[in-house]
C-alpha cells in the first residue's frame, strides 16, 4: 500500500508540475499572457477577416519563411516589376511597402495585410 501511495504521489507531482511552471504548448516561448504572439524575427501582418500571418524574411530578402502555429514553409524571390514576390511554385508571397497577399495557386488566403511598420 505505501508502495501504492507514492508511486500516486510521484504521478501526481509529474502531472501538476508543468502547470505550475508556466508550461505552454504555444510554439513561440512564452506568451506572457497579454503579450503579442510574434514568432521570433518574424513580421506580423493583420490581414482581413481578422487573421494574421507571420513571415520572417531571410538572407536579405532572398527567401521568405511563412510561419503557421503547425508548420512553416520557404519561398524564394521571384523577380517582379514592383514590391517582391516570393513562391515555390504554387504559393505566392506578394509584398509592397507594408502591404502583403499570400496565394496558394488561384486561392487568396491572406488578403490585404498590413504590417505595423
Amino acid at each position: 500500500m505505501k508502495r501504492y501511495a507514492s508511486r500516486m504521489l510521484a504521478l501526481t507531482v509529474v502531472v501538476l508540475l508543468p502547470g505550475c511552471s508556466g508550461w505552454s504548448l504555444w510554439p513561440w516561448g512564452d506568451s506572457g499572457g497579454d503579450v503579442p504572439r510574434v514568432p521570433p524575427g518574424a513580421t506580423a501582418y493583420k490581414c482581413d477577416g481578422d487573421k494574421e500571418l507571420y513571415v520572417r524574411y531571410l538572407e536579405g530578402g532572398k527567401s521568405a519563411m511563412v510561419i503557421f502555429p503547425e508548420r512553416e514553409f520557404r519561398l524564394d524571390a521571384v523577380a517582379t516589376g514592383s514590391g517582391a514576390r516570393y513562391s515555390n511554385g504554387r504559393t505566392s508571397l506578394l509584398t509592397k511597402g507594408n502591404e502583403a497577399m499570400l496565394e496558394d495557386g488561384s486561392s487568396v488566403l491572406f488578403s490585404n495585410c498590413k504590417s505595423g511598420g
